[in-house]
């Protein structure tokens, strides 16, 4: 059994458990999103994309991460 701390998170609207001092950004990685293809609003603010990297998460944080599509 892995005994890693977890926290749980709230991302769109679904609860989820992630190892616990993730960032943003190494959050997306464990969706496999592509960075250049999201928007992410953490409890309530937009942040920017250049702020992921430092932006650790905590538990009962709330992320709406919303993807891009291309098409025509």
């Amino acid at each position: 059994m892995d005994s890693s701390p977890t926290i749980r998170l709230l991302i769109n609207g679904e609860p989820r458990s992630v190892p616990a001092g993730i960032s943003l950004e190494e959050l997306l990685g464990l969706l496999g999103l592509e960075q250049d293809r999201v928007a992410i609003e953490y409890n309530l603010s937009i942040v920017h994309r250049g702020r992921w990297a430092e932006v650790k998460l905590s538990d009962a944080d709330r992320l709406e991460i919303v993807q891009f599509v291309g098409g025509g």
